[in-house]
């Protein structure tokens, strides 16, 4: 089977991470193999070191986007959660994985008060005191998507009903087997 890849893009506490952790065990109970790669985790591991200027963003998203068309190629289905705030490194991204699987943009649209009011680290008030360079919908930009697959407003939706709602899409662009019951 042809891997595919979701790639979940939005401001930082938009909901991504907690979207795909959603949609994850669904996809895994169809039978498909799944890696998530997370922007957090991926910044602890692959891209060590690298800070959060233009350039560094772009080198984090670039390297995320080749590893995932590595794994897609090979067959697993891959989710991406990352801010990846711009336009053009998401394409060069498809780009990487459209040689070989489909390359599924999730928008995840949370407004910034919404995400500032979320942040359980207290990045926002830090970025919104300047005591924070670079932060992403505060001090530096986030292009939203020009033509995503699918744009997920969180507000009134439960984490779970985004879920359903990627899982909803998923089936419609025929990249989902059949859903597996699962035993009593």
């Amino acid at each position: 089977m042809t891997g595919f890849v979701l790639w979940f893009t939005g401001l930082s506490g938009a909901g991504k991470t907690t979207i795909a952790n959603n949609v994850e065990p669904e996809l895994e109970r169809r039978g498909l193999v799944v890696d998530h790669l997370d922007g957090d985790i991926v910044r602890t591991h692959l891209s060590k070191g690298l800070g959060f200027s233009k350039e560094d963003r772009d080198t984090n998203i670039a390297r995320i986007g080749w590893v995932a068309s590595r794994l897609a190629r090979a067959g697993a289905v891959v989710i991406v959660s990352a801010i990846s705030p711009y336009e053009e490194l998401r394409r060069h991204a498809r780009s990487l994985v459209e040689q070989h699987a489909p390359f599924v943009e999730i928008f995840v649209d949370t407004s910034l008060e919404e995400c500032a009011r979320r942040d359980p680290k207290g990045l926002y008030a830090r970025a919104f005191a300047g005591e924070i360079e670079d932060f992403t919908g505060v001090s530096a930009p986030y292009e939203e998507p020009l033509d995503p697959e699918l744009r997920l407003e969180t507000a009134g939706r439960t984490p779970s009903e985004s879920a359903a709602a990627v899982i909803e899409r998923l089936e419609q662009l025929n990249l989902l087997p059949g859903r597996v019951e699962s035993e009593a």
